[in-house]
């Protein structure tokens, strides 16, 4: 990992930082954390792993405690200030952002850091998804997935990858946006060197699929993908990012 060699060897800061944003993942947080170490450990790295608990009402703070993570207590309900908040407290030279409903598979976690190794500044991973959706729904969300990755050349929300000297450059997300905020961060890498999102995938969950139909999410998408930057600095009509009912098993 030749970009991630610290000028000073003897430095105790750790290759990546790992920022987790959560609120109310005490079902799914400790296998994420557990993909994490895991890939870390193929990877032959070192990190840190920080859980930025949003106002859980559930056990989240304590299963991220229990697992080794640093939990960063905040109450903001804008996703793009909660990763924020973990980034200002995190001391790796790179930072990825992965969701709590999100697996992070050694081979990606390798594909990352080889694209940060041949000169990208940041980017992401592709995407797929858990088990127990229909097939209509499987095709649909391959659809959006090209259409945001492949066409649009942004980073999914649930996992992002940036050199933190970047990050800091850019100013991190902006916290006006309560949605799309991973495309307008996406922009901003762009711009300051090589993005690339590397076709190794994390696995996330399709918990919305299983919850809301399949009409309403289309309605959700179409939404993202057409209406102006401006229309995303209100949080009206995006409960389903944030106030989305939660699977029980």
């Amino acid at each position: 990992m030749r970009i991630l060699e610290d000028e000073n060897p003897q430095s105790s800061r750790p290759d990546v930082s790992f920022i987790i944003p959560a609120r109310d993942e005490e079902l799914l947080l400790a296998s994420t954390i557990q993909s994490i170490a895991k890939a870390v450990c193929g990877c032959g790295i070192s990190s840190e792993v920080i859980v930025v608990d949003d106002a859980s009402t559930d056990a989240t703070a304590k299963i991220a405690t229990e697992f080794g993570a640093r939990v960063v207590n905040v109450e903001l309900h804008n996703i793009g200030e909660v990763r924020n908040a973990g980034a200002e407290v995190a001391t790796g030279r790179l930072l990825i952002f992965i969701d709590a409903d999100t697996q992070l598979p050694v081979q990606t976690l390798q594909a990352m850091l080889s694209a940060v190794d041949e000169g990208a500044v940041g980017g992401g991973a592709s995407v797929s998804f858990d088990d127990g959706i229909t097939w209509l729904q499987l095709k649909l969300s391959h659809l959006f997935a090209y259409y945001w990755q492949r066409i649009g050349g942004w980073a999914a929300g649930c996992s992002i990858y940036v050199l933190r000297s970047v990050f800091e450059e850019i100013g991190g997300f902006d916290s006006k946006h309560f949605a799309a905020e991973e495309r307008y961060l996406s922009e901003a890498i762009r711009a300051k060197g090589k993005f690339v999102i590397v076709k190794e995938c994390v696995v996330t969950s399709a918990r919305k699929l299983r919850i809301y139909s399949t009409w309403h999410l289309m309605k959700i998408v179409v939404f993202t993908m057409l209406v102006k930057r401006w229309k995303f600095k209100d949080r009206k009509g995006l409960d389903i990012l944030y106030d989305a009912p939660r699977e029980s098993e």
